[in-house]
């Protein structure tokens, strides 16, 4: 295995992008994210610092990672994120993102592009207030439609709204989405369940299939392929014809895409994944904490490339769901 150079896995597959799960708590109870009782936050003492996360970032820039995204739990709740973002910005990476459920982004979009933020995700399963409050168990529509405004003006751009779609819960506003982005121009990404939910009840009848999404809206407003050639990102991507608008599905069940993934994740307590349905982690803090070098951090970085399998599995009879649930992975 090589040594040195950029992060290579057994089947050819660079990855290039890191995601920073930078806590593990939220200030949501999302019905298919967080158990809306019984949650158990892992000690303070267990979570990266700062500066581990920085240190992390610098080892993964020098061998070749060129992006970065901030996830949680929600990113927005860990206090100083804006110094970390501007940590993290120093280092020199070509894109740096943040994933968010929109709470507390009105407040800091100005603060973190000034640190270095070039992108936001921002996560709607709803646009009727009343079904919003009952996925999420708290919050309110109107603050994260009022925090998009708020990203879009401090020069987040493009602001991307994130939609898991559930059978039976959310499916009937697949259109109304689509119109959503027709009238903003905000990018909507169409993301099929997953089986990361805290509680454990994923179905595959749930899952709302990323082509019917397709079909559903080219239905009503004619869409055309964006050629995406050398993106890696895993949405397969769809403008509307008359130009005003973009959507894109996410199919990691029904149509996975791991011959071209490139993430690799960091937990907000120091473990390292390379796949979201991997339980096989190296922990980078006991690297850390043990007085370990920048070598040694690029090493664990290396090992968990390395150990990727060729896919995730969620279609095979001897899949098992993962210990972690989402919320403690990051998107």
């Amino acid at each position: 295995m090589p040594t040195d150079g950029p992060l290579v896995d057994t089947f050819g597959r660079v990855h290039d992008d890191l995601r920073l799960s930078v806590t593990d708590r939220c200030n949501l109870r999302c019905s298919y994210c967080m158990p809306e009782e019984g949650v158990t936050f892992r000690p303070r003492t267990d979570i990266l610092s700062y500066e581990e996360f920085a240190v992390v970032a610098r080892v993964a820039k020098s061998v070749g990672v060129t992006s970065v995204r901030f996830t949680g739990g929600e990113p927005l709740v860990r206090k100083g994120i804006v110094d970390l973002v501007a940590k993290v910005a120093e280092v020199g990476f070509s894109d740096i993102a943040l994933t968010t459920n929109g709470t507390l982004l009105g407040g800091l979009a100005a603060g973190l592009v000034g640190a270095g933020l070039i992108r936001v995700n921002i996560s709607c399963d709803s646009l009727r207030p009343e079904r919003f409050a009952q996925i999420r168990r708290r919050g309110e529509l109107g603050v994260v439609l009022d925090a998009m405004d708020a990203a879009e003006d401090a020069g987040l751009l493009p602001v991307k709204v994130n939609v898991v779609l559930v059978a039976g819960l959310n499916d009937d506003e697949i259109l109304d989405f689509a119109a959503f982005s027709r009238a903003t121009g905000r990018p909507v990404r169409f993301i099929e369940y997953m089986p990361l939910d805290a509680d454990g009840h994923w179905r595959r009848e749930q899952v709302v299939a990323g082509h019917d999404v397709v079909a559903r809206i080219a239905s009503c407003w004619p869409l055309e392929p964006v050629d995406a050639a050398g993106d890696a990102a895993p949405a397969e991507r769809y403008r509307f014809t008359d130009g005003h608008g973009e959507i894109g599905v996410v199919a990691s069940v029904t149509r996975p895409f791991c011959g071209t993934c490139n993430r690799l994740r960091l937990t907000a307590d120091g473990a390292v994944q390379n796949c979201l349905f991997s339980d096989d982690e190296l922990s980078v803090r006991d690297v850390l904490r043990g007085g370990g070098s920048d070598e040694d951090v690029a090493d664990v970085l290396r090992r968990a490339v390395w150990g990727k399998r060729a896919g995730h599995g969620i279609n095979d009879p001897e899949f098992l769901r993962p210990r972690r649930s989402m919320s403690m992975i990051g998107g």
